[in-house]
């Protein structure tokens, strides 16, 4: 594939529509709509499962199974306390940050449509300069605009609705995607394009394959845990982000050094399989895209640990997307690295031989 621009205005176009929609764990299905909707022209057949994952299926009849994958959630806040004020306490639903919820507009999905809010805090004037307390989880709050708990539950608010922030997505200074939840909706957007592509460069593949976007990863991989043993996979590539490690604060001998702009990120883990690893290594090498490397030294913390995990061994390999600011309302990738990761995933498969395998021994 030649190396001019893969994105076009119907690309950016879908990736506004699906970003700007909210699609907190377990609540995934509007987005996945969107999301096969965008898909549908590229492939043959859906597969959709009891919590929402979806998969667009290019050679359903195929014995050999290739699994390309991210994940459709994001993180947000559920309702937990409602008091007598009309303030509302929460609890995460997946790894939301609650340093940087004060002052922050909220969404509050009920069955009455959303209630708009904000996360309230104390003015700096009424702060004790001496022992400040910073935000957490058992002092941040919501205030909807009410003076009394039946005024919020008027609103049709309640233990359990769900929250999102509101905040949309935005081009900064032409080549960086900002967004709420570019983590890991930018997986779906990614494998859906590599689909787009197969289709208008009238590939054909000598296997299934299985574009797969997958619910619940931000609690614990449960989506991909349940889709893998109904798909039984012959092999996956796993598309997430990681973090840019050159923005402050972040200690590199801890973390690795990742940066955004420098391409796609591929990892060394224990959930890797070598041999699709090297297959992927080889493949950016031989089409000149630029990568990166990471170490893990337990799981990756991804979707690929569960499906490497499952139906006795699914060889599995990690491309990663450098992230900037991950699970706040403005996390930024690069345009390059995003074009590189669906170049990389795409040129991949081409590569792949399903009569040779992936055998751990070869």
């Amino acid at each position: 594939m030649s190396k001019k621009k893969i994105l076009n205005k119907k690309s950016i176009s879908f990736l506004e529509k699906y970003l700007n929609n909210p699609s907190p764990t377990g609540y995934e299905s509007e987005g996945q709509k969107i999301w096969m909707d965008y898909l549908k022209p590229y492939v043959d057949e859906f597969i959709t499962d009891n919590y929402g994952t979806a998969v667009g299926v290019i050679n359903p009849k195929a014995e050999f199974k290739v699994v390309i994958e991210g994940h459709a959630d994001e993180i947000s806040w559920y309702v937990n306390y409602i008091t007598d004020e009309g303030l509302i306490y929460v609890i995460r639903n997946g790894g939301s940050d609650h340093q940087i919820a004060p002052s922050k507009r909220v969404n509050i999905h009920t069955k009455k449509g959303i209630v708009k809010g904000i996360f309230g805090w104390p003015a700096i004037h009424t702060r004790d300069k001496g022992k400040e307390e910073t935000p957490k989880l058992d002092n941040i709050f919501i205030d909807v605009g009410c003076k009394t708990k039946d005024e919020v539950t008027a609103l049709g608010v309640h233990v359990g609705c769900v929250i999102t922030y509101p905040d949309q997505f935005m081009i900064l200074n032409k080549n960086n995607f900002v967004c709420r939840a570019l983590d890991n909706r930018m997986g779906g957007f990614m494998i859906a394009e590599v689909a787009r592509l197969l289709k208008e460069n009238k590939k054909e593949l000598p296997f299934g394959l299985y574009i797969t976007n997958s619910v619940q990863e931000e609690i614990g991989l449960r989506g991909a845990e349940m889709i893998t043993h109904t798909i039984q996979p012959s092999m996956a590539i796993i598309t997430d982000v990681c973090h840019d490690t050159t923005t402050p604060m972040i200690d590199k001998k801890k973390e690795g050094e990742t940066k955004s702009g420098d391409g796609p990120v591929i990892s060394y883990a224990p959930a890797v399989q070598n041999n699709v690893r090297e297959l992927v290594i080889n493949t950016a090498e031989k089409h000149k895209i630029p990568f990166q490397r990471l170490a893990a030294s337990r799981a990756t913390g991804t979707d690929t640990d569960a499906f490497a995990y499952s139906n006795g061994g699914v060889p599995s390999a990690l491309i990663s997307l450098a992230l900037r600011y991950m699970h706040t309302t403005v996390e930024m990738v690069h345009r390059d690295d995003v074009e590189n990761v669906i170049r990389l995933i795409y040129e991949t498969l081409l590569e792949i031989d399903p009569k040779k395998g992936f055998s751990y021994f070869e």
